[in-house]
């Protein structure tokens, strides 16, 4: 990993997704159980979850990130419930029906094959379970779709990895999700090219 990624994108991704800050507050505070957060980043959604996230998993594959999301554990309540560790939502490292809830919070922008990680999400989910997302996604308007195409090359290396163009409920839909309260909208403090949401809770059957 280089400075840039290890160092300085992540103050620059907390600063960028202040807008959400009370969305990614009431997404995390649903998590319940047996919980797995993929892409946990510098663990900055750690302080969002309640008591009744009684066991807490994350993974990352930044390696850099990983000290930082380990310190912020240790400024939360009941520390001892977070659980981290180095790993690829790709190939997840947990059995079949483990977690109560997963968390999918701005990731599945960045990971290269989404579609294999929905399904270890799905795989790792219990029967019952729900996957909470909180993803920007590709626009339903034709115009903005148009823009985040003509951004997309030149955004995924700025944004390390990050897409603009992910049909990410259609991801999930694959996968074997159905929507609970999930849906998509338009965030009216993002900028258009990285506004559109789909936010809510998703049911593993």
């Amino acid at each position: 990993m280089s400075l840039y990624e290890d160092k300085l994108f992540p103050v620059l991704l907390n600063w960028a997704t202040r807008p959400v800050y009370r969305d990614r507050q009431q997404l995390l505070a649903q998590a319940t159980g047996r919980v797995l957060e993929l892409g946990v980043g510098t663990g900055a959604n750690f302080p969002f979850y309640s008591p009744a996230a009684t066991e807490i998993h994350g993974i990352e594959p930044a390696s850099g990130l990983l000290a930082m999301a380990r310190d912020s554990a240790q400024q939360c309540d009941a520390p001892e419930r977070f659980h981290i560790q180095e790993g690829d939502a790709q190939l997840l490292p947990y059995p079949d029906q483990h977690f109560d809830t997963v968390i999918a919070c701005l990731v599945f922008c960045t990971i290269p094959d989404p579609n294999q990680a929905a399904q270890e999400a799905f795989r790792v989910l219990k029967p019952g379970g729900h996957l909470l997302s909180l993803e920007h996604v590709l626009s339903e308007r034709p115009w903005i779709q148009r823009l985040q195409k003509t951004l997309n090359p030149a955004w995924k290396p700025l944004a390390c990895g990050c897409q603009l163009t992910r049909d990410t409920a259609r991801i999930f839909q694959r996968a074997g999700f159905q929507a609970d309260t999930a849906r998509q909208h338009r965030h009216p403090k993002l900028p258009a090219f990285a506004g559109e949401l789909y936010q809510g809770r998703l049911l593993r059957p």
